[in-house]
């Protein structure tokens, strides 16, 4: 497990500097002046050339040496790392909005999480046990829809029923617990879905085999054998999927945030593109990045927990 815990942990730099090169190819590839801002007006010619050499926008390579350089060593406003200035933000840094942003996103991901593991889980244990069923047939259609429609379908259907008619839920604003309801359910349906798909093959399969047939034969209960042995196995490649499921969620989703005005980095990031604000994009991708590559490696760990097969690969390479 420590070998396979180091292995990982030797990859992220590697990892986080094939996402930044990408990253910055693409940012600085799209079209556009950053120093724009929202009312249309640009400075004077003569303070747009201070300015593009203030924040190093003038050569792409000095712009990467002095944002590496940021990263590592900090500057003279932060300590490492400083992501640098906010060019849609007036006089904020990267690393405040990042600050801000990024607890609000994590408490709607973990959120959307939650309703996922629930309902992914419910609808493929009552599938698998009940197969063609009146409940296990409402599941597979409703999973069907969850995969199929986007989110901001999704969003949008649930704010003109449960916000607009029914009038359960508040149209704006943000803070109260009611708030996270409709974003974490429109968040989460799509993972439910993969997630009742993967139990609902797994236990079924399970339920079928041999040791859980000689289980039942030597007195074990049938719940007991269920959720106590089956489920467990079941759960296998649903922890596989939570790592890129998790941090897609944990971070949030940028068409979610924007449907339901939710004030998280997603919402901040199509900002930063659409004024081309390159600190303010690189900061963000790379908080992205960083949160997935931790993700998977919390899901390796849990997964050789729940099959000791995995660590002793790990332990023989």
């Amino acid at each position: 497990m420590l070998r396979l815990i180091a292995w990982r942990l030797i990859q992220l730099p590697l990892i986080l500097a094939i996402i930044f090169v990408v990253t910055f190819t693409l940012v600085w590839m799209i079209p556009g002046n950053p120093l724009d801002r929202p009312d249309a007006q640009r400075p004077p010619p003569e303070i747009e050339q201070a300015m593009l050499r203030q924040y190093n926008l003038h050569d792409p390579w000095v712009f990467a040496g002095s944002y590496l350089q940021g990263i590592f060593l900090g500057s003279e406003h932060y300590p490492a790392p400083d992501f640098g200035p906010s060019l849609q933000y007036q006089d904020q840094r990267v690393l405040q909005i990042i600050s801000a942003g990024l607890p609000v996103s994590v408490q709607l991901g973990a959120a959307a999480l939650i309703v996922a593991l629930c309902l992914g889980t419910a609808a493929g244990v009552i599938g698998a046990l009940w197969p063609g069923s009146f409940l296990d047939l409402s599941s597979l259609a409703m999973a069907l829809i969850g995969i199929s429609l986007p989110s901001f379908v999704t969003g949008s259907i649930l704010l003109v029923v449960f916000a607009g008619l029914l009038q359960w839920f508040s149209v704006v604003g943000w803070g109260s617990p009611q708030h996270y309801v409709l974003p974490a359910i429109t968040l989460g349906v799509m993972p439910a879905a993969y997630v009742a798909r993967f139990i609902r093959l797994g236990l079924a399969d399970i339920m079928s085999s041999d040791y859980i047939r000689t289980a039942r034969a030597k007195g074990l209960s049938y719940h007991h054998t269920v959720f106590k042995h089956a489920l467990k196995v079941a759960y296998l490649p649903v922890i596989s999927f939570l790592g890129p499921a998790a941090a897609a969620t944990m971070t949030g989703s940028f068409v979610v945030e924007a449907v339901f005005q939710v004030p998280g980095i997603g919402t901040h990031f199509i900002h930063g593109v659409l004024h081309k604000d390159q600190f303010l994009i690189l900061g963000v991708v790379l908080t992205y990045a960083s949160m997935l590559v931790a993700f998977n490696l919390i899901v390796d760990i849990v997964y050789a927990w729940f099959d000791p097969r995995i660590e002793y690969a790990a332990e023989s390479r």
